[in-house]
């Protein structure tokens, strides 16, 4: 919120609703291999109470603060829709090809990364947080997650074109930065040269 009064704006919350096996969304029916997502219709972030269950034991990614990320990584989906950046993606992936519209979403998901970035900077800032560990908790959880990782995973080979969250690196990569800066303006990954 002080953020945004910053900026200029108010900011309006999100809320987190927990669901298990399926529910409906403003956005169309919500199953568990969704895995966690922001719904902008709603403005609401969907998360399946097993989902954390399968955070720590499919993907080795164990701690309160892998999941603290992961809700971060949502309400930061929820502040790029709050600022108008979502819709502007989603205008441009629908006169783009695949691919671009591919490049598009891992731009918009390595933004949401490193706005969970600035939250644990702030919020570390503000509240003192962090533990130890829980750096390495968060970063385990964005290597976990990375496209490249989950196509490894499931396929056995990667294929960087169908990417549209970002690798492990990149994750970590954006991630790290907001919470080393603390700085909105250090987002835009859609004027980065290097992802």
């Amino acid at each position: 919120g002080r953020l945004f009064q910053e900026q200029g704006g108010t900011y309006q919350p999100t809320i987190l609703a927990f669901y298990s096996g399926g529910t409906e969304a403003g956005c169309g029916f919500a199953r568990s291999a969704m895995g966690p997502f922001y719904c902008p219709a709603d403005k609401r972030i969907f998360l399946d109470t097993s989902f954390f269950d399968e955070l720590s034991g499919r993907f080795g990614a164990p701690g309160d603060f892998a999941q603290a990320y992961v809700v971060a990584h949502e309400i930061g989906h929820h502040v790029q829709n709050l600022l108008g950046i979502s819709d502007k993606v989603r205008a441009a992936q629908e006169r783009a090809g695949q691919s671009q519209a591919n490049q598009l979403s891992v731009r918009l998901e390595l933004q949401a990364d490193c706005l969970a970035g600035i939250w644990a900077h702030h919020a570390n800032r503000t509240r003192n947080i962090l533990e130890a560990g829980d750096i390495e908790e968060a970063l385990g959880a964005a290597t976990a997650i990375g496209d490249d990782r989950l196509q490894q995973q499931s396929r056995g080979y990667v294929t960087p074109e169908s990417f549209t969250h970002g690798s492990s690196a990149q994750r970590v990569r954006w991630f790290k930065r907001g919470l080393e800066t603390g700085d909105l303006k250090q987002c835009n990954t859609f004027e980065a040269r290097q992802l």
